[in-house]
């Protein structure tokens, strides 16, 4: 029997005061798609930089092809068939797809002259063997869509001629559809005999597309080999948190909370070539699903609610006062507040303190006679912190340590101290681990039975139809459904979403 393709062995790896990795094991057979679960800070990103040649492990051994070997440099992992595509690829926006591909081992006349029209066939060759020949190699990589930039990302791997490539969170940006196309195109390099280690906080894409499951913990490798269709969610929550948890969402509060009047009513509302006029109303203590895919509108909705969008038509009302179209700042004090989807770039300021990011958006109240004062900012964030369960507990902690729960709790914490009426929720989830997520959902829940309005969009049907209240179902910027979450099912919405129904 020949050997596995990778074995990694009893892999340690020390950083100033943190120990990353203590003795992982983890084995990959050739032609299969290996799943790396575990928690956030459970050792993926680091045991992944091993593998990448980035990192140099301590202690342990690495076999590949069944020879000890030794990853000195992301250059030595690359000759030897190792491709890692991290969740932010590092693709050069200005390139072209094609100079992309080649980039670092260009094919040149004389030594020095890049070879443009050989690069070129090159990458449409590639990107054929990859079932997208409409992907123009001689396009700029800035203006692709996040999944055709995923897919110049797997064509530079293969122009290596490799045999492993990892794929850390590939379907984090991506619709259903993408979703499908990637999984065709995972099951195409397999047939091939190229191996890939995929990290996904998805539970059904671990299902889906998984042969095997290896789970991380505090650095340790929990479960090795794990068959990834026929172990039980529950074992694996279990490993990954070291209790017996389950991934299920808080219960719905008794009662109705649309026998109340609505805090929001959008009224006829929509954007030219995003959405076309919608009309909902959101009550105090409810949390209304906005589900479809991507491009359907649901965060250009979101946004222009928040005025971030000035809307073509319609208008918005906060307890029945009309906002001033596209304006933050009128939604703010009227009592909007949004955690967007791209909350690194467009929520947090990463090198900032907890405490400044949760009262950044409430600093006049802080302020006298223009002098901050820095310990009535501090308490009040600590205590709206303290409110959500944010760990670590230090206000003075950068935001940019902190896991993606927990940056996310401190947007909430921001909105929380700012006493909003109306929290608009866009992807909260997205890039939290699977422990942490049932944190986030009893705190969204906790949040609603206090009387905060909430409208969430989330690309996971599940997450929709398991939290919200009410759902809305868009199609091409149209509300196309609307049904309580507990009258749908995640079938039923998948229909509504491809094929469109315009009964409500």
């Amino acid at each position: 029997m020949p050997p596995p393709l990778l074995k990694m062995t009893g892999i340690t790896k020390h950083f100033p005061g943190v120990r990353a990795l203590d003795g992982v094991d983890l084995t990959v057979a050739e032609g299969e798609v290996h799943c790396l679960l575990g928690q956030n800070g459970a050792g993926k990103s680091t045991l992944i930089k091993v593998l990448a040649g980035v990192h140099q492990p301590d202690g342990g051994e690495i076999l590949w092809q069944g020879t000890s070997t030794r990853l000195k440099s992301p250059t030595a992992a690359m000759r030897l068939g190792i491709a890692t595509m991290y969740q932010e690829l590092d693709l050069v926006e200005h390139l072209s797809v094609a100079e992309n591909i080649s980039l670092g081992h260009e094919p040149t006349r004389a030594g020095f002259v890049v070879r443009t029209r050989s690069a070129r066939r090159t990458a449409a060759e590639l990107l054929r063997r990859l079932g997208h020949p409409e992907v123009d190699p001689a396009t700029l990589v800035g203006e692709l869509s996040a999944a055709q930039q995923q897919i110049v990302s797997m064509a530079r791997a293969l122009s290596h001629e490799v045999r492993l490539i990892v794929m850390d969170e590939p379907s984090a940006a991506l619709d259903p559809d993408e979703v499908r196309n990637l999984f065709r195109i995972i099951e195409r390099l397999t047939a091939d005999g190229v191996a890939v280690i995929y990290i996904s906080h998805r539970l059904e894409e671990i299902r889906r597309i998984g042969k095997r499951v290896t789970v991380l913990k505090d650095g340790r490798s929990v479960a090795d080999g794990l068959p990834a269709v026929s172990t039980p969610a529950r074992d694996i929550v279990a490993l990954m948190t070291g209790r017996d948890v389950e991934h299920v969402f808080p219960d719905r509060s008794p009662g109705s909370p649309t026998t109340a009047t609505p805090v929001l009513q959008v009224e006829g509302l929509s954007r030219e070539g995003e959405f076309e006029p919608v009309t909902f109303g959101l009550h105090p203590g409810e949390i209304v699903g906005l589900a479809g895919l991507v491009g359907s509108g649901r965060s250009e909705i979101l946004e222009t609610i928040y005025g971030a969008r000035r809307p073509a038509t319609g208008r918005v009302f906060v307890n029945g006062e009309p906002l001033r179209p596209g304006d933050v700042r009128a939604a703010v004090r009227a009592g909007i507040g949004l955690a967007p989807e791209e909350r690194k770039a467009q929520a947090l300021l990463m090198l900032e303190s907890v405490t400044r990011n949760v009262s950044v958006s409430t600093l006049s109240r802080f302020s006298r006679a223009g002098w901050l004062d820095r310990t009535a900012e501090r308490t009040a964030a600590q205590q709206a912190t303290r409110e959500l369960v944010l760990r670590p507990d230090n206000p003075d902690a950068q935001v940019k340590n902190l896991s993606g729960g927990n940056q996310q709790k401190a947007v909430l914490a921001r909105w929380l101290l700012r006493g909003c009426k109306v929290l608009l929720l866009d992807e909260p989830t997205r890039g939290v681990d699977i422990g942490a997520r049932a944190e986030l959902y009893a705190v969204v829940r906790g949040l609603a039975d206090e009387g905060l309005a909430v409208l969430l969009v989330s690309s996971e049907v599940p997450e929709v139809l398991g939290l919200a209240d009410r759902v809305l179902v868009l199609r091409e910027g149209r509300i196309v459904h609307t049904a309580p979450a507990g009258e749908l099912d995640e079938h039923r919405v998948l229909d509504l979403v491809m094929e469109g129904d315009h009964s409500s």
